[in-house]
């Protein structure tokens, strides 16, 4: 059950029994958490987001992809076709139709722990540049690349020098609905860093497709457009062009933020609720890790998905019109480890799983990329 920030403390007591637990994905073993019976938050704040005629019907899976092996990140070509990119091997492959096969190697990945190749993400202007970015762990640190698929030369390094560790890689990336390319960075284990305003790490960035410092940044000529964050996984627009982020929370609480440029989101001052007396930006919603550790998110009309690794399922966020949100419902239970959610051109809803990346309990078939038709 979600907690409205406001009703956090009636689950504070809970802290004790949750030291040592981690809302990130490499704690399977972590303690679960007591049950609550705190209230979940309200859909009273706010009138609803319209909603799109048709949403996705969850309970009509359609396998898209068997057997890949940890999908990580998820984005669609213009003309419909899916584009997973594969952590451990460096692999990107196409999903057309019932055919899967690949398309690119991206060069260079490092491969260990959480870090390999992450998040993808597909030019707004690939009809004309043909240009697929990758977020990915290298050799000495995190960066960003451009490439076009079925050309043989190397890809284009578009932004590099975030530091990579074993675990807190962030990785997500995402076109903006104003064109600008959105980061997701962890702490990389480092919590100063988070709170640096220098450092890329723990920060949502904002880029322009060239990988510069976009303009309009809080700070011109920083890349940097919120930081204060742990590890970020998940961002995803409404229809009014609010961001939102998912971020994995360290002993009690995961979160959902909404992002507003120059804010400071408070780790590691601040875990899950509170604002630090007025300096740092509360969360939205929180759950305890044992429900969530969020990665993935996506928003179809007045609703934000969010895929869910410890907890095993997909939170359905209600999101009112004044951009909080209401009481989250599970779904999905029956898949395993979620990692990524996305939304296809035809407005149908796409999940992948992550049981194979030695954290979760593989299944026949595994990993796989489900279709959740409109």
């Amino acid at each position: 059950m979600g907690l409205r920030p406001s009703v956090v403390a009636v689950v504070a007591v809970l802290g004790g029994a949750l030291l040592g637990a981690c809302g990130d994905e490499e704690s399977p073993t972590a303690t679960p958490a007591p049950a609550t019976s705190a209230p979940a938050p309200s859909a009273s704040a706010g009138s609803a987001s319209a909603r799109p005629a048709a949403t996705p019907n969850l309970g009509a899976p359609q396998q898209m992809a068997t057997g890949v092996d940890v999908p990580w990140g998820l984005a669609f070509l213009p003309g419909g076709d899916a584009l997973v990119s594969e952590r451990n091997s460096g692999r990107i492959l196409q999903i057309s139709g019932g055919t899967t096969r690949e398309v690119y190697r991206v060069p260079g990945v490092a491969a260990a722990g959480e870090g390999g190749l992450l998040g993808i993400a597909v030019s707004p202007g690939f009809a004309q540049d043909r240009y697929v970015y990758a977020y990915f762990t290298a050799s000495g640190d995190n960066r960003i690349v451009r490439f076009r698929l079925g050309e043989s030369a190397a890809p284009q390094v578009v932004f590099s020098g975030i530091v990579k560790a074993g675990t807190h890689n962030g990785g997500r990336i995402a076109f903006g609905p104003d064109g600008m390319l959105y980061v997701g960075t962890g702490d990389a284990q480092q919590r100063p860093l988070s709170q640096n305003p220098s450092s890329p790490n723990g920060k949502i960035l904002r880029l322009t497709p060239d990988g510069k410092p976009a303009p309009g940044n809080p700070t011109e000529g920083s890349p940097v457009y919120s930081l204060g964050h742990r590890n970020v996984q998940g961002l995803a627009w409404d229809a009014q062009g609010r961001l939102y982020a998912t971020e994995f929370g360290q002993n009690r609480f995961d979160e959902v933020n909404r992002i507003e440029p120059g804010r400071n989101y408070g780790w590691p001052e601040v875990e899950g609720s509170g604002d630090g007396g007025g300096r740092f930006a509360a969360p939205l919603l929180v759950w305890q890790t044992s429900e969530s550790s969020p990665s993935g998110a996506a928003i179809i009309g007045g609703t934000l998905y969010v895929a869910a690794l410890r907890g095993e399922r997909l939170w359905v966020v209600p999101l009112t019109g004044d951009g909080r949100t209401g009481q989250p419902a599970a779904q999905l239970q029956n898949l395993g480890r979620l990692r990524t959610v996305e939304v296809a051109p035809d407005g149908s809803l796409w999940v992948t799983t992550s049981n194979t990346d030695g954290r979760g309990d593989e299944r026949s078939g595994d990993d796989r990329v489900v279709r959740f038709a409109a």
